[in-house]
C-alpha cells in the first residue's frame, strides 16, 4: 500500500464560523493508495477527538487507528481507492492548533487561538482538495467527531461525495455529554502544572488533570458490562487489598492508560476540541434539523451500535426520522450494529459493519 505523510502551507486567510481569521496555517495529512486518472477514486476519512491523521499502515510499528476497515482488500480498500486522511485544525498533530507559532512571532498561540467548530474544521479540508485539484470525492467516512465531519460535509457541501458515511454520532451534542466535557475541561485547567496554558511545550511537566480527563473520557468508550467483562473485580497481584492505595485491574488500566495519552496528547488542544464537539449543532444556521436535512443532495449512509454509550442509537434514529419526514428516505440509510461494547465499538468491533461497510462503497 502506498503511503505518504504531507504538511500543505496556506497563507490565504481561513475564515471561523466566530467571525475570527486564522493565517498562515497548516494542515497535516496522510493518503494511503493512489488516485486515478479521472481523480474520482478518492475517499475522505474524518478522524475522532483524540485520533489523527495516521488512520492506517504502520508508522513507528505502530498500526493506524482503523488499519482493520482501510487497507489492501479491506472494506475501504485501498487497491481500488485514494484514501486521505486529515489532522484537523485544532489537533496535536500537525495542523495548525493551540501549540502552534503565531507567524512571524516565534511565541505559540495558547489560549490566544480562535476556538474552531466542526464546521471550520471541514472548511478548512475543502481548502485542502482543492489545493490538490480533487473536486469530487467518491465518499466521506467517519465516527465519533468524525461522523460530525461527515453530516456537517452533507449538509454544507452536498456535491463534494457521492456517498456519504457517518459512524457513532450524533446531530447535536446533548447535554449529558456537554457535562462530561466540562468536567474533563476543569480536570486539566484545574491542574496546577498547566499554569494557565503556559507550560513548557517542549519540556511538558506531568500533567495529572489531562489523565484524569482522560480516565473520564473512558467511561464512555466501554460500556459497563464490557468492564465487567474486561477487568471484573480482580485485584492487582502486587497490590495489597488493604492498602489505601492498592488498586483494581482496572484502576491499574485508567493509571496506564491516561499516563499513555498524556505521552501523546496536548491539553490545550484537547480543551479546544472538547469545546468544538460541545457546540455542534447540525441545525445551527437552520430553522431545524429537518431544514439542515433538506440541503442533503446524495446518498447519507447512518450506521449505530446498540450500547453506544456516548452518541446513543436513537440519537442517530432522531436524523433517518426527520430525514423520512421530508421526504427524503430514499437518501438515507439506517443500519444498526448489535454491540455491548460502548462508544468505541465502530474501532474495535470492525468486523459486525465490515461487509456492510464494503457493499456500500461498491454499490
Amino acid at each position: 500500500m502506498n503511503e505518504e505523510s504531507r504538511i500543505s502551507h496556506f497563507t490565504n486567510p481561513l475564515y471561523l464560523q466566530s467571525g475570527r481569521i486564522l493565517e498562515p496555517y497548516d494542515i497535516a495529512y496522510n493518503t494511503y493508495g493512489s488516485l486515478n486518472e479521472k481523480r474520482d477514486n478518492c475517499i475522505l476519512v474524518c478522524h475522532a477527538l483524540t485520533g489523527s491523521q495516521h488512520c492506517s499502515g504502520s508508522l513507528n510499528e505502530k498500526y493506524g487507528w482503523w488499519s482493520n476497515i482501510i487497507g489492501p482488500n479491506k472494506a475501504i480498500d485501498t487497491n481500488e481507492y485514494f484514501v486521505i486522511c486529515t489532522n484537523v485544525i485544532g489537533s496535536a498533530f500537525g495542523s495548525t492548533s493551540p501549540i502552534s507559532k503565531i507567524y512571524p512571532k516565534d511565541i505559540s498561540y495558547r489560549f490566544s487561538f480562535p476556538v474552531v467548530t466542526i464546521s471550520d474544521m471541514i472548511k478548512a479540508q475543502r481548502i485542502l482538495l482543492d489545493s490538490l485539484d480533487i473536486k469530487q470525492l467518491y465518499a466521506i467516512i467517519g465516527g465519533s467527531m468524525g461522523g460530525m465531519q461527515t453530516l456537517s460535509f452533507s449538509i454544507l457541501y452536498p456535491n463534494i461525495a457521492k456517498k456519504f458515511i457517518a459512524l457513532s454520532t450524533t446531530h447535536a451534542t446533548s447535554p449529558y455529554i456537554i457535562a462530561f466535557n466540562k468536567i474533563m475541561s476543569e480536570a486539566i485547567i484545574s491542574d496546577t502544572n498547566f499554569d494557565n496554558g503556559n507550560y513548557d511545550l517542549e519540556y511538558k511537566p506531568i500533567l495529572n488533570g489531562l489523565k484524569i480527563a482522560r480516565m473520564i473520557g473512558y467511561l464512555h468508550y466501554i460500556t459497563k458490562e464490557t468492564m465487567q467483562n474486561k477487568f471484573g473485580r480482580n485485584y492487582v497481584n502486587s497490590d495489597g487489598l488493604y492498602e489505601l492505595f492498592g488498586r483494581f485491574e482496572i484502576e491499574r488500566y485508567l493509571d496506564y492508560n491516561g499516563e499513555n495519552f498524556c505521552n501523546k496528547f496536548d491539553p490545550l488542544c484537547l480543551l479546544y476540541l472538547l469545546k468544538a464537539i460541545s457546540i455542534y449543532d447540525l441545525s445551527y444556521g437552520f430553522n431545524s434539523l429537518e431544514d439542515a436535512l433538506k440541503n442533503i443532495k446524495n446518498k447519507l449512509y447512518l450506521i449505530s451500535f446498540s450500547g453506544d454509550s456516548m452518541f446513543f442509537a436513537n440519537e442517530m434514529r432522531e436524523i433517518k426520522t426527520a430525514m423520512d419526514a421530508i421526504g427524503s428516505s430514499h437518501l438515507c440509510d439506517y443500519y444498526e450494529v448489535k454491540s455491548e461494547y460502548g462508544h468505541d465499538s465502530f474501532l474495535v468491533e470492525c468486523d459486525k459493519y465490515a461487509d456492510y461497510l464494503s457493499n456500500i462503497l461498491k454499490s
